[in-house]
């Protein structure tokens, strides 16, 4: 199967969701939660993720997860992830009870493709028994939004799926990084075979996510990797929502008021040495109305 064909499937099955001028949407990915050891590289950026999220939850937004939001190569048991980070948990069941959580899984987390039930409960401090966390909540390989009354159509997935070696071959893939390309990391190695180190395959990945989006006529938000990414009007219309590992911060991509924004969220200094975590923008809003203009007409999953 080619990798276009790949993303036609993910598009075909995908639930629907209406967009309108009224919806707030913020779509983050690859936050890889990880059990607070040397190799969990969400942990330097937990507090700036933290509050972020407090402040799409305040505002009203909807929380989409585009992916690899835990680490589940490098860990085997959820459980110690939402231990670890419980409340970073307890924060998304908030969305999640109020109907404002979204949750796609990635080459990473591909264990929640069939086995949501691991985000059903969390061990707290204390030695207690597991709670109830995000139970039942579907967690979808692709999801597509529909501007309210027009055809035009926005496609999320992780964008693994543009990747053949961490898509056909995960198994293989997570072997390797469990066994051999962790440990080297820790030594100061990179793995060549990830997208989000490796400069080629980020490209490869995102030429492919641009020529669907371009054929298709369909707008594609992606993350995998790691690299924030917002077209100009009359561009193939592929955004990416970056990551939250960065050393600098936490990266994520906006809708509001009909308008998209990237943006970046990160600790900076005032003159007096107080540290506080800032909203920046990386690209200033604009109407999303003009990249589906610039779309071509939609071809058949077929072509």
């Amino acid at each position: 199967m080619s990798r276009l064909k790949r993303i036609d499937a993910v598009y075909e099955k995908a639930p629907r969701f209406i967009l309108n001028e009224n919806s707030k949407l913020v779509f983050m990915s690859d936050c890889h939660r990880g059990t607070g050891n040397q190799g969990d590289d969400f942990a330097k950026n937990r507090t700036i993720y933290e509050a972020a999220l407090l402040h799409y939850w305040r505002e009203g937004y909807t929380y989409f997860e585009l992916g690899d939001g835990d680490e589940l190569w490098e860990n085997r048991r959820m459980e110690d992830i939402t231990a670890t980070h419980s409340d970073i948990f307890r924060l998304l069941r908030r969305f999640y009870l109020a109907g404002r959580l979204v949750m796609l899984w990635g080459n990473h987390d591909i264990e929640k493709r069939k086995r949501s039930e691991i985000l059903s409960a969390y061990e707290p401090f204390l030695g207690k028994k597991p709670r109830p966390l995000l139970e039942h909540l579907p967690v979808h390989e692709g999801v597509v939004l529909q501007w309210e009354g027009t055809p035009h159509e926005i496609l999320l997935l992780h964008g693994h799926q543009a990747d053949f070696f961490n898509d056909n071959l995960w198994p293989l893939a997570r072997f390797l990084v469990r066994t051999l390309w962790r440990p080297l990391e820790l030594m100061g190695l990179k793995n060549p075979t990830s997208a989000a180190r490796n400069r080629k395959l980020k490209d490869k990945v995102e030429q492919t996510l641009r020529q669907w989006a371009r054929e298709r006529g369909v707008a594609v938000i992606a993350g995998h990797t790691h690299r924030a990414e917002m077209p100009r009007p009359g561009e193939a219309p592929y955004f990416n929502d970056g990551c939250c590992v960065h050393l600098m911060g936490v990266t994520a991509l906006e809708i509001a008021g009909g308008r998209v924004a990237l943006v970046q969220w990160l600790c900076r200094a005032r003159q007096d040495g107080a540290v506080y975590i800032a909203r920046e923008y990386l690209s200033e809003p604009v109407p999303i109305g003009r990249f589906f203009r610039t779309a071509a007409p939609r071809r058949a999953a077929s072509a």
